[in-house]
């Protein structure tokens, strides 16, 4: 793998650019493992861009995935299960959708044209893991965000909890909540109520990122001290990572724009106190609720 930019330094100024140039070059290294590798080509369903990776070979408990859109998973938590792949079962709730960037609202005008184009991003990235997707059907927040009915967060705990059940030896993915999205707060909430003690940072929320200390201090004023943190290394994968993210261009246009949760995951990384050698340059971070 080519070496990795880092945003800091110089990089506060060239990292989208060399990011991009380290994908390329990186492409070009699969490209030519072909016939040696068990490599998997992938199509940007939007711009028709064709991709290389490596298929990954799912090991050990298989995992449940609860997604409020379908770029969530790819957004937070793909890196985790590049590097350690394990059987995937990823359950996106609000799959109708109205949501893509404001440059491609005339390609895609309508509510059945947007959620078809997402619906394949998401089937396209999921590829590569070898997993399953169900798509729940309900229809995601509209702006101006309120906070999510009561009853619309019973009858989505319930259909999830048909389904969780299905999978009896599965262990539970959710998005932790620290953006304040009202369909990440509802998935959240649900996926505790069935059980879930295992959660993502979810990224996907364009203004925030979940990186405003507004964000933080809700996150923490929701959770306190319940949920412990933990980094997962994507280094190694980060730029499998970006493969994915070019794979959602509904979202994430034009392309450099791109570098924004990796940047965050350099952040991740890089935040903590002296740091031993051989720190990762590049984490995803999860969240284990405590045992009371």
């Amino acid at each position: 793998m080519p070496s990795l930019p880092a945003p800091d330094a110089s990089g506060i100024y060239t990292f989208p650019d060399d990011l991009i140039a380290a994908h390329r070059t990186w492409q070009d290294e699969l490209s030519a493992r072909q016939g040696t590798a068990p490599l998997l080509t992938v199509t940007a369903p939007h711009s028709g861009a064709r991709y290389v990776i490596e298929q990954r070979r799912p090991a050990g408990r298989p995992v449940v995935v609860l997604e409020p859109h379908h770029d969530d998973f790819a957004l937070s938590a793909s890196g985790l299960f590049l590097a350690r792949p394990r059987p995937l079962m990823v359950i996106t709730v609000f799959s109708r959708s109205t949501s893509v960037h404001p440059a491609l609202e005339a390609a895609y005008p309508d509510v059945e044209a947007v959620s078809a184009l997402r619906a394949r991003e998401g089937s396209e990235a999921l590829r590569p893991f070898a997993a399953r997707q169900m798509l729940l059907g309900h229809e995601d927040a509209a702006k101006p965000y309120r906070a999510y009915a009561p009853r619309r967060l019973g009858t989505i705990t319930e259909e999830l909890r048909t389904l969780v059940d299905e999978h009896p030896d599965a262990e539970l993915l959710a998005p932790a909540g620290v953006t304040r999205h009202p369909d990440h707060l509802l998935v959240h909430e649900a996926a505790r109520r069935l059980g879930c003690r295992w959660f993502f940072e979810d990224l996907a929320f364009w203004p925030t990122y979940a990186l405003s200390g507004c964000d933080q201090h809700l996150f923490r004023t929701r959770t306190g001290s319940s949920l412990r943190p933990q980094l997962s290394d994507i280094t190694n994968v980060l730029l499998d990572k970006l493969t994915l993210l070019y794979l959602h261009g509904s979202q994430m246009n034009p392309p450099a724009k791109m570098y924004r949760p990796l940047r965050h995951a350099w952040t991740i990384a890089a935040d903590l106190l002296d740091p031993p050698p051989g720190i990762p340059e590049y984490a995803e971070r999860f969240h284990h609720l405590e045992t009371p």
